[in-house]
């Protein structure tokens, strides 16, 4: 098993923007492996790069109930975005904090999967919001910098 420990806040790492991966290769493979087997193990919903300390743009998710459609962002990027959301959200790199935070309801996505391909989708609701806190974290923003005070 490939588990990595986080990286939890306050360390300045998690505060740091990631670097766009150029090439899709054996070694992003192995990474998305270790996030992916990462995240099941600590029960979360999804991971990015940085929370195992790689500056890497990847991110992996699975929303879904029975935690078996792991989804792979390589380089996302967050093309439109539309309404707005409230959601109670956490993170694995912040224990024990939840808070309310505002996102874009719905939002259009591009990326590139696992195997380098492209991607572009739409996502609403807890799909949406979990992306854009994702995409946060590669560019080295916390939900907890997004609560209103």
């Amino acid at each position: 098993m490939s588990t990595k420990p986080l990286v939890y806040y306050p360390s300045p790492n998690l505060n740091q923007a990631s670097v766009a991966v150029v090439q899709v290769d054996g070694d992003v493979r192995a990474l998305v492996k270790d996030l992916a087997e990462t995240m099941y193990a600590n029960s979360g919903i999804a991971l990015s790069a940085p929370q195992i300390g790689d500056r890497r743009r990847v991110v992996v998710l699975d929303v879904s109930e029975s935690r078996n459609s792991l989804l792979v962002l390589v380089n996302p990027e967050i093309v439109t975005r539309f309404g707005q959301q409230q959601m109670h959200e956490s993170c694995l790199s912040i224990p024990g904090v939840y808070e309310e935070v505002q996102r874009a309801d719905r939002i259009e996505v591009q990326a590139s999967d696992r195997r380098g391909a492209p991607l572009y989708f739409k996502a609403s609701g807890l799909l949406s919001s979990v992306i854009q806190h994702e995409i946060d974290h590669l560019d080295g923003i916390l939900f907890v910098d997004r609560v209103e005070a």
